[in-house]
């Protein structure tokens, strides 16, 4: 983690990115071929480097493939880093690829060019970076259907996730393409449309934002009595980079919908407090929709700052001492189709 005058280096460093930013369409540069299996290598795990490229510009990406991959359809999980990081930064602190080796997912490592942000920043704040098929939600969704198209990927199970301006991606990405994505996980992020500009932005970051359920363009819920996105939550309440409030918001985006012509009831809600041995302690809320499925959980790290919970020194902006992020949104991820087939 960073001490105060680190978080407040940080934030300053995040400003002079915002505030001068190349177009969101540039082009990444180097190889620009997508990543495609390689018979002879099944049975190995592969960290394979790939590029896509659209109307909205290039970014390069890294693909995990579980050795347990021989074409069969797997789940695949996006994962979207913050400032200051790259693809092989970001797997290396999360350790996403060990807990999908386990658990037998695909995971792709969309990666930010220094053409479009200096700082790597996932540029979430634009008004053409929040919107469906424009911006990079456009190149985002690129390489998703890229990997769908070149790979076995179970339509049913692909999951978004983020840290920092990569959770606030990933929370545009669930807004803006529900067809495409079954749950997000945000990590020290932001609500969808809470901010329209650097300044708001920088003001959301300090403070929280007011934030609607709904947008004018793309409304985050579109289906009575269900919840907008299946979302997992994670939050240091000592974050001095992204406000815990943050938090809050974008469990209220994820709240489930009354059903038409029903009077609204308040789902359930469940309150779990746990610890780390010999780290930090947590709160845990889950959320139920009216069929008793867990739609929304939201992890409250006590004590800890602006970093992947139970992460690896390995990676940058990571606190091992937290509850173990990567693997808690991956279990909610899978469990989403199961428990709602169970529902059913």
């Amino acid at each position: 983690m960073k001490s105060n005058s680190g978080m407040l280096e940080f934030v300053r460093d995040i400003t002079i990115a915002m505030l001068s930013p190349a177009p969101a369409d540039a082009s990444a540069s180097g190889d620009q071929r997508p990543a495609t299996p390689q018979a002879e290598a099944f049975g190995q795990a592969q960290f394979l480097s790939g590029s896509h490229t659209n109307h909205a510009g290039t970014r390069a990406y890294k693909l995990y493939v579980p050795s347990s991959y021989r074409g069969q359809p797997l789940p695949l999980v996006v994962m979207l880093h913050g400032c200051k990081q790259d693809p092989d930064d970001f797997a290396a602190g999360t350790r996403m690829n060990a807990v999908a080796e386990e658990l037998h997912c695909l995971v792709v490592y969309p990666g930010q060019s220094r053409n479009a942000n200096g700082l790597n920043c996932w540029n979430w704040f634009n008004a053409i970076d929040q919107r469906r098929d424009q911006g990079e939600p456009a190149i985002i969704a690129g390489i998703t259907r890229e990997l769908i198209a070149g790979w076995h990927v179970d339509p049913r199970r692909i999951y978004v996730a983020g840290l920092s301006s990569g959770a606030a991606m990933a929370v545009i990405m669930g807004a803006t393409y529900p067809d495409l994505y079954a749950a997000i996980g945000v990590h020290s992020g932001l609500a969808y449309a809470g901010a329209h500009d650097v300044h708001s932005a920088m003001r959301a970051m300090r403070n929280g934002a007011p934030v609607t359920l709904q947008h004018p363009d793309h409304g985050l819920a579109s289906t009575p009595g269900t919840a907008a996105m299946a979302t997992i939550v994670f939050h240091g309440d000592m974050d001095t980079t992204v406000h815990p409030d943050n938090a809050d918001q974008v469990i209220a985006q994820s709240a489930p919908n009354p059903v038409d012509g029903e009077p609204e009831v308040e789902p359930g809600i469940r309150v779990e407090r746990g610890s780390v041995p010999d780290g930090h302690s947590y709160t845990r809320t889950i959320h139920h929709d009216r069929d008793g499925v867990a739609v929304a959980e939201q992890w409250l790290v006590h004590g800890a700052g602006h970093a992947w919970s139970g992460g690896s020194a390995d990676g940058s902006y990571t606190d091992p001492r937290g509850p173990d992020a990567t693997r808690e949104m991956l279990r909610f991820f899978l469990s989403q189709l199961t428990d709602r087939q169970q529902a059913a």
